[in-house]
């Protein structure tokens, strides 16, 4: 009797154990569950096409190998029609405050007229400059310059 009584206990105790929720924070996840970003997120956008695009000193073109980046984005923004961005233009250290502020303009208009050529309507797009403002990595080197000169998209 003992011996019943007893697997009976442990089998509900195991029962119990394996019932019970592994995530702790609310969102379970199990088989067939989509995991990562939700759409439409600056973390999608960020982890599945790409927010920032990159620019030649003093430039404010947009450069051939940084084009895919905005056609995907283009692309991204046509599913998810209801996202409005704004387009952050950026430079590096070198030059005076004014001169970075206008030229992080000319960068994040570049951006901006981009996807709209692209068929993204062009009143869901903002921009605006932070020149040298707000570098993306700190240093006087052209690595450093190289990561600062970009136009990055973020959702609203």
């Amino acid at each position: 009797m003992n011996r019943t009584l007893l697997a009976s206990l442990s089998g509900l105790v195991l029962l119990a154990a394996c019932a019970q929720a592994p995530d702790q924070g609310g969102a379970a996840t199990g088989a067939g569950q989509a995991t990562g970003p939700r759409p439409g997120t600056q973390e999608d956008l960020v982890a599945n096409v790409g927010d920032r695009v990159f620019f030649d000193f003093d430039r404010s073109n947009i450069r051939p190998d940084q084009a895919p980046t905005l056609d995907r984005q283009a692309a991204w923004l046509q599913t998810h029609r209801q996202v409005r961005v704004i387009i952050e233009g950026h430079a590096d250290e070198r030059g005076t405050r004014e001169y970075n502020l206008a030229l992080g303009q000319r960068r994040a208009d570049s951006a901006r007229n981009y996807l709209i050529a692209r068929g993204v309507d062009g009143a869901r797009i903002r921009t605006i400059s932070y020149g040298k403002d707000r570098p993306a990595v700190l240093g006087s080197n052209e690595e450093a310059w190289a990561q600062n000169r970009r136009a990055v998209t973020v959702v609203q």
